[in-house]
């Protein structure tokens, strides 16, 4: 298996089903009370991309994709229409600001991309694989326009010259999240095609993809 550097079609993206899953075991008591117990430490993602086909060009797209990653073999990039910024809301434009990704000590050169999901009971959530050409820097809240660069593929940011003692390292970013085909098959339904014109309706009822951690 391998990691595809590349995107699973944008515009079908656009229509997909799906978000973070957890698991977690729930435990009734008889005095009434529960017990709770979190089987995963983070959360992982889960889509139907079906919904996205809006034509036979649609169709055509992701049965040559599927074929080229190999099914479940390969992942490849994927885009949360619905959380793909490190700001605040996905509307908007990514600021060098936005996460907070550590504080200098004088030694460390890397710093992981992260995004930060609420105050009260934080979750932090490691970026691998953010978008080319994207990413922001900041240190104490001044921009950073040289002297670090990005791996993005593991989202690791690295300095030429390590941050000074608590010095707040700061970044902003758009991000694909890596996923592969949860199916071993793609099922396609033609519900019309005139050989005369050259065009049908078709679609694909289910297209399930899955987070990977790799």
């Amino acid at each position: 298996m391998a990691f595809l550097d590349q995107v699973f079609p944008r515009d079908i993206a656009a229509g997909v089903v799906g978000g973070p899953e957890r698991r977690v075991d729930i435990v009734a008591l008889a005095s009434g009370e529960e017990e709770r117990n979190a089987r995963w430490k983070n959360s992982r993602r889960s889509y139907d991309a079906g919904f996205g086909i809006r034509s036979v060009d649609d169709l055509a797209t992701v049965i040559a994709f599927f074929e080229e990653t190999g099914g479940p073999l390969h992942s490849f990039r994927f885009r949360d229409w619905s959380d793909f910024s490190s700001a605040a809301s996905a509307d908007t434009s990514p600021a060098a600001t936005d996460q907070t990704l550590g504080t200098g000590n004088g030694v460390t050169t890397e710093f992981q991309l992260v995004k930060i999901y609420g105050s009260l009971n934080p979750y932090m959530r490691e970026i691998t694989k953010p978008v080319a050409g994207s990413v922001l820097v900041a240190l104490d809240g001044a921009a950073q326009g040289a002297g670090w660069s990005v791996n993005n593929l593991t989202g690791e940011i690295s300095f030429l010259s390590p941050p000074d003692p608590g010095v707040v390292v700061t970044a902003g970013f758009f991000f694909d999240v890596p996923v592969r085909f949860d199916t071993q098959s793609i099922a396609t339904d033609m519900a019309f095609f005139s050989e005369s014109e050259g065009r049908g309706v078709g679609s694909i009822p289910e297209i399930q993809l899955v987070e990977v951690r790799e």
